[in-house]
């Protein structure tokens, strides 16, 4: 028998797993999967690596219920796989907490009040931490922040034009999708030592989306903010937007909290562009006017902040697409390439229509990277070495 990782990414309506064996060069991914549809219809997927995926309906419609299933399936099909420690991806960690933590009662309580910060995640993320407790009462349960991996800005990337004592108060620019940054900035050394010792921009493109600067290896900015509102439109996330507005808003059209962050978190971004979806396969698919706008609108905002990044680094060694659009969408890679041209970016079209791993020409000033991100991988890396786990194997 040998120590194995879960780890969980608890989300409104679906638990994300996987399992990883502890191995003196780092985890090994052995299966992984999603519970999903939960509140409606829950399916559960799972798969071996290697091996036949497993789909089957839930009974179990909640949280807790998802968790059990997911070790059922584990003790069923890996029986020999002992779960020493759990992994957590946590959007927010505040002021306080800069690197991941082992979780008792008392940070579960302080993680709490920081639901507001980020009110489409904390709260699953903690469902999904009390519900794996349950399961696991005598294995440590570890907290992976967003937020960790931004928690070095200097004082002007991280405050607000407030009176100072806002900032005091924690109400500052944290930055968010620090998992997915901080294994993109691992995987650059692999893929290039150089560029990762330099200015490089990475762009996370999804659902979720965000830009960060990096200077050797470190975050420096971030286009999220105080909530993972700020920066980019999003799949129904609004971005950037004047505060003024929703003053107006709430002023002129009477329009309460709960109505206002519906708008912004729910009904906004790619969907509310473009009346159609969130989905940017669908909006690329079709040929309607407001989904080329939404497009548009998307890739018009990626330009601004990547240039507004790169004066913050004065200047850019290298630029990476990661996350699902980021990966896999050359249409909106294409577009954002071609609207950086000014910076001496250029494109290799046939790499980038394979999503090859290198999409800028020989002609590019600096190169162009797709690399997928794992924040599984990343979750699994910081409980091992949170639970002690690494020293034991190398003992």
């Amino acid at each position: 028998m040998s120590d194995h990782v879960l780890t969980l990414n608890a989300g409104s309506s679906s638990v994300k797993f996987a399992l990883f064996a502890v191995e003196p060069d780092g985890p090994l991914l052995v299966a992984g999967g999603q519970a999903e549809g939960l509140g409606a219809e829950p399916l559960f997927h799972a798969r071996v690596v290697g091996g036949p995926a497993c789909d089957s309906a839930l009974a179990s419609n909640d949280h807790q219920g998802a968790i059990n299933a997911i070790v059922d399936w584990v003790d069923e099909t890996l029986p020999r796989a002992v779960i020493a420690a759990v992994g957590h991806r946590v959007v927010h960690g505040g002021v306080c907490y800069a690197a991941p933590i082992i979780v008792d009662d008392a940070a579960l309580a302080a993680l709490e009040t920081l639901a507001p910060l980020a009110p489409l995640h904390q709260r699953h993320n903690l469902s999904g931490i009390r519900a794996a407790r349950r399961a696991f009462p005598g294995e440590p349960q570890i907290a992976c922040f967003d937020t960790a991996f931004h928690r070095g800005h200097d004082f002007l990337n991280e405050v607000y034009a407030l009176p100072r004592a806002f900032y005091e108060r924690g109400l500052r620019r944290f930055g968010f999708h620090g998992l997915s940054y901080e294994f993109i900035s691992l995987r650059l050394r692999d893929v290039d030592p150089v560029v990762a010792g330099g200015r490089v921009i990475v762009a996370h493109l999804g659902n979720g989306a965000s830009i960060c600067a990096m200077k050797d290896g470190r975050s420096v900015a971030s286009t999220m903010g105080f909530s993972a509102l700020e920066g980019l439109p999003m799949g129904t996330r609004c971005g950037r937007i004047d505060p003024g507005l929703l003053l107006y808003l709430l002023e002129h059209d009477k329009m309460s909290v709960d109505g206002l962050s519906q708008l912004l978190y729910r009904e906004s971004g790619l969907l509310g562009l473009s009346g159609l979806s969130q989905d940017m396969r669908t909006l690329e698919a079709s040929d309607s006017a407001q989904a080329r706008e939404a497009i548009d609108y998307f890739v018009h905002h990626i330009c601004m902040e990547i240039a507004a990044l790169a004066a913050v680094l004065k200047g850019l060694d290298a630029l990476v697409f990661t996350g699902g659009i980021g990966e896999h969408s050359p249409h909106v890679r294409a577009a954002v390439i071609e609207s950086l041209k000014w910076l001496g970016f250029a494109l290799d079209a046939p790499a980038n229509a394979g999503n090859a791993p290198l999409i800028s020409s020989s002609a590019s000033r600096a190169p162009v990277y797709v690399i997928a991100t794992d924040e599984e991988s990343m979750i699994a890396r910081h409980a091992i070495d949170a639970a002690g786990l690494a020293r034991a194997v190398a003992a």
